[in-house]
């Protein structure tokens, strides 16, 4: 028997700064002329000259672009962090759901990545929210959500919790450089949702997760000295994870939402509408071709937001739902991925998600 469990309430959290185009170019000419010479391109380039695959083929109109199809970015301003973001999300999906602190069971938490070494930033987000439950971070890089949403709802239907909240923030801007290409394509961001019980048949029907150990080695992050000899972690790439990258994504993609679909017992044709977590401006046209799936059934938000990790899988859902495209009742299968971690997909029939205020910056 499916005991009904699922999201219940979404909201979510972005910095005050956004950057434009403009803003480099005018700010960074010589990075623009010898752009293909740099970071982004070298890491978003097909490994040969012509494509070889479904990603490099859905990259190419993008080459001629430096950006590589990035419009805006969230970036962190002066008195943001990765725990502001998540107080204020979490806050607004407490709020959305009419919850107290003290409904709340077990708060779970993605950091990508907690302001301390070492230290998740749980504990810290329930102290500012006045929680006394379990605070708990996880970690499955950009497959964060999909991740959290499987484990939040196993929890509540295995009855050990009643209503679980997860938090979910990315602050790439902390892990580049502002003169390196790469902060063209990073950017800022959080969101909450809470997971309870629900109405009969709504809630998650299937899972299916998979390791991403291929691409274990193709990004690290390091300490590096600034100007000032202050420590810094930056993100490396390695040289070869465009060809990687391109090489798995299909079958990554394939393996998990046509597991999910199968343990919820639906066809990819019945799915009323997809989330991705569209970490590049291809990622949601990728993912039509490879699924075969009508381009209406989806919704692609990276241009307005950039990479913001698994934060951008809440931002695809918080708007389909804001805008109507996900109704009371539709099936929702929610992909997400990250390197060195895990890629997952889940089934959910969408139940009556209230939703957070929508971000200032969206209100036009």
């Amino acid at each position: 028997m499916h005991n009904p469990v699922g999201i219940r309430s979404l909201a979510v959290s972005f910095p005050s700064i956004i950057r434009t185009n403009d803003y480099y170019k005018e700010n960074y000419p010589e990075l623009i002329a010898k752009a293909e010479k740099k970071s982004l391109a070298k890491l978003f380039t097909p490994a040969k000259s012509t494509p070889s695959n479904e990603f490099e083929l859905e990259m190419m109109p993008y080459l001629s672009d430096p950006f590589r199809g990035t419009v805006e970015r969230r970036v962190l301003g002066s008195g943001e962090s990765s725990l502001t973001l998540e107080y204020r999300a979490a806050k607004e999906a407490l709020n959305a759901a009419k919850f107290s602190p003290n409904d709340v069971d077990l708060l779970i938490v993605s950091s990508l990545l907690p302001e301390q070494i070492g230290f998740g930033n749980a504990a810290f987000i329930a102290r500012q929210l006045g929680l006394g439950c379990g605070a708990w971070n996880l970690d499955a890089t950009c497959g964060s959500t999909p991740v959290a949403l499987s484990t939040a709802c196993a929890l509540v239907q295995a009855g050990a919790y009643r209503n679980v909240l997860v938090v979910i923030s990315c602050t790439y801007s902390r892990l580049v450089d502002e003169n390196d290409t790469l902060s063209w394509f990073f950017s800022d961001g959080a969101g909450a949702f809470m997971v309870a019980p629900l109405e009969v048949n709504q809630g998650i029907l299937g899972t299916k997760t998979v390791n991403t150990s291929a691409l274990c080695n193709q990004f690290s992050v390091k300490v590096k000295e600034d100007e000032q000899g202050n420590p810094r972690l930056r993100l490396r790439i390695a040289n070869n994870t465009n060809k990687v990258i391109g090489e798995t994504a299909t079958k990554l993609l394939r393996t998990c939402c046509e597991g999910a679909v199968e343990k919820a017992g639906v066809t990819l044709d019945e799915i009323d509408f997809f989330i991705f977590n569209t970490p590049t401006a291809w990622f949601s046209s990728f993912c039509i071709r490879v699924l075969g799936i009508n381009p209406e059934r989806t919704i692609n938000l990276y241009p307005l937001y950039a990479n913001i990790g698994p934060a951008l899988s809440l931002a695809n859902l918080y708007h389909a739902a804001q805008m109507a495209k996900i109704r009371e009742n539709d099936l929702v299968l929610m992909y997400g991925f990250g390197a060195a971690s895990s890629a997952s997909a889940s089934v959910m029939r969408w139940g009556d998600v209230a939703l957070g205020p929508v971000p200032l910056n969206e209100c036009h």
